[in-house]
C-alpha cells in the first residue's frame, strides 16, 4: 500500500463519508496502537476509529486490517493508494460501507520511524443503493 497521501484524504474524513462514532467491530490488531486523538489531522478526532504504527510498517498493518475485515464479511470493493472501501450485505437488504484510510501527518519528515495512521469510518447510507442520501452512487456492488 502506498503511503503518499492524496490531497482529497481531508475532504474524505472531514464530509459526510465518516461516521461519528468509533466502530465497535474493529479491534486494535497487534503492532497498532490505539490513536483516539487520531493524530489531531483533519479534525478525525471523535469522527473516526485510529490506530498509529511506524510508517515502515503501516501497509503490513493495512493488510492485516483488510483480512481481519474480510473474515468479519467485510468485502473490500474499491479504493485507492491509501484507501480501502468495503461493502457488507445487510439481512434487510441494501449494504453498509466502511473505508479504512492510511495517512500520516506531511508537516513532519516521513521516515520509516514516523508515525502513520489508518482510520476506519462507516459510510452513511446504503452503500448499494444508488442516488440515495448519504449512498455512494460510484461504490461497486457485492
Amino acid at each position: 500500500m502506498k503511503l503518499i497521501l492524496l490531497a482529497a484524504a481531508a475532504a474524505l474524513f472531514t464530509g459526510p463519508a465518516m461516521a461519528q462514532s468509533p466502530l465497535p467491530d474493529v479491534p486494535t490488531l497487534a503492532g497498532a496502537t490505539p490513536a483516539p486523538d487520531c493524530g489531531n489531522l483533519y479534525g478525525l478526532a471523535g469522527k473516526a476509529f485510529c490506530v498509529s504504527a511506524p510508517l515502515a510498517g503501516i501497509g503490513a498493518l493495512a493488510d492485516a486490517y483488510v483480512a481481519e475485515l474480510e473474515g468479519q464479511g467485510w468485502l473490500a470493493a474499491g479504493g485507492d493508494a491509501n484507501r480501502v472501501v468495503f461493502v457488507k450485505r445487510r439481512e434487510g437488504g441494501g449494504c453498509d460501507g466502511l473505508q479504512m484510510q492510511a495517512f500520516y501527518d506531511t508537516s513532519r519528515p516521513a521516515g520509516p520511524e514516523a508515525t502513520g495512521y489508518l482510520g476506519f469510518g462507516l459510510i452513511p447510507g446504503d452503500v448499494c443503493a444508488a442516488g440515495e442520501p448519504g449512498a455512494a452512487a460510484d461504490a461497486p456492488q457485492p
